[in-house]
């Protein structure tokens, strides 16, 4: 139930109460039509729209924790600091950044685009709502949730991903915030440049950073842009894969950040120079490779490799499938709602885990479930909100494939089951 106040601000209620698929302990918030719809066993041919329903619910259970508490100034006062590797103090100041921008990175295609009526119009409301004050807070030095965007060097990381959810929502959060708010994201993004990339990802994150100020009326630096993709395409190992600098990782930071960095980078400073047009078809081709390569990863039980760097990140490791979903883009052979299936069958195994959430409702580190010891250096309890970024596709409407065809299994489990799938070939570039 949602209800309006006198002033016209919406009133959330806890609709999870009984709610066995996220656990009773809970206290999270979702809707209650959506509660009763989304109760089914992963197993189940779920809908569209029971899906739909199940990926509205984890948004909120998630997210809502970090947006209300930092829309009322009590985000620092509230949010567990968890730095499983002990290095408490060193890594504190960037903890609350990080939870705003991996919260927006991945809710903002629906902040911009989800549904304007209805129990679900309204929620998105609250969220698009708690954002821009959120974000209005976190650059305000006068506020106790003011954010740090230069000190150290993680915050040019978290910077390109508030810059990437601004560039996803441009109409929600950036548009409809007054222009004082405006100018001080301006500065803290400048703020950033003093901070020096690492050779590898972290090119793209600086290049991120001046893709966003171009689009904002500012002098945006092209030689930080030239480098980043210059230098993340020579390492290119093939068949989709980038290395993370000179050398190849096995994990998935190709997925986190490299495509779809490169993919967004490329389409925005379009807009303002035409200067590396010619680099977009090979990349596109190279990320629908990836995205294919990612959902044949993922097991008829919806679990995939724990392999390398940033475990802890959860279903954020299939930000390009989801952004390939978004920009319904997906490889051939690999329609949405089989993406839909495989995604919604990954939810239920790792953020219904025992130990995902601690009493008061805030996202532990771990895999599936709390596992600390899994943590790098960098890895707190603001990171933990990467999961966000594989729900993406709820910036499609209800009416697209994604979420309105039939169920389908995705191609782990028909191969699993015995059906004559087709082949898969590395593509040639």
């Amino acid at each position: 139930m949602i209800e309006k106040t006198p002033s016209g601000g919406v009133v959330r209620r806890d609709f999870l109460k009984g709610a066995a698929a996220l656990g009773a302990a809970s206290s999270a918030h979702a809707l209650p039509a959506i509660q009763a719809a989304a109760a089914g066993a992963p197993e189940a041919a779920t809908t569209g729209a029971e899906d739909r329903a199940y990926w509205i619910r984890l948004l909120d259970k998630i997210c809502a924790p970090v947006l209300r508490n930092l829309s009322e100034n009590k985000l620092k006062a509230n949010m567990p600091v968890v730095v499983p590797t002990g290095n408490l103090e060193e890594r504190r100041p960037f903890v609350y950044l990080a939870a705003l921008a991996n919260v927006l990175a991945g809710i903002a295609p629906w902040l911009e685009s989800g549904p304007t009526s209805g129990e679900e119009g309204a929620l998105r409301q609250q969220y698009a709502e708690w954002a821009r004050t959120g974000i209005r807070n976190g650059t305000d030095p006068d506020s106790p949730d003011f954010m740090d965007f230069n000190k150290g060097s993680q915050p040019v990381v978290d910077a390109a991903f508030l810059t990437l959810a601004i560039l996803r929502a441009p109409n929600e959060l950036w548009h409809k915030l007054d222009p004082a708010t405006q100018q001080k994201i301006i500065k803290a993004l400048q703020s950033t440049r003093v901070i020096k990339p690492g050779f590898n990802n972290w090119l793209l994150f600086s290049a991120m950073v001046e893709t966003g100020l171009s689009t904002m009326g500012q002098w945006w630096d092209p030689m930080r842009v030239d480098l980043a993709l210059r230098t993340v395409l020579s390492w290119y190992k093939g068949d989709g894969e980038y290395g993370d600098g000179p050398s190849f990782h096995w994990d998935y930071y190709n997925s986190f950040v490299i495509h779809p960095m490169l993919v967004t980078i490329l389409e925005v400073i379009g807009r303002s120079s035409k200067a590396w047009n010619s680099y977009r078809p090979e990349v596109m081709d190279r990320a629908r490779r990836y995205a294919a390569i990612q959902e044949r990863m993922i097991s008829p039980e919806g679990t995939y490799p724990p392999i390398g760097r940033s475990l802890s990140d959860r279903t954020g490791a299939f930000h390009l499938l989801a952004d390939m979903s978004l920009r319904r883009d997906l490889p051939e052979g690999v329609s949405p709602e089989q993406v839909r299936c495989a995604l919604t069958a990954v939810m239920h195994k790792m953020l219904e885990a025992p130990g995902t959430f601690d009493a008061q409702g805030w996202l532990q580190v771990g895999f599936c479930g709390h596992q600390p010891s899994i943590a790098e250096t960098y890895i707190t309890s603001g990171t933990a909100y990467i999961c966000t970024w594989a729900m993406l596709p709820l910036g499609l409407p209800a009416s697209d494939p994604f979420w309105a065809a039939p169920p389908a299994p995705w191609t782990a489990k028909k191969a699993w089951s015995g059906v004559n799938i087709r082949t898969d070939h590395a593509i040639r570039d």
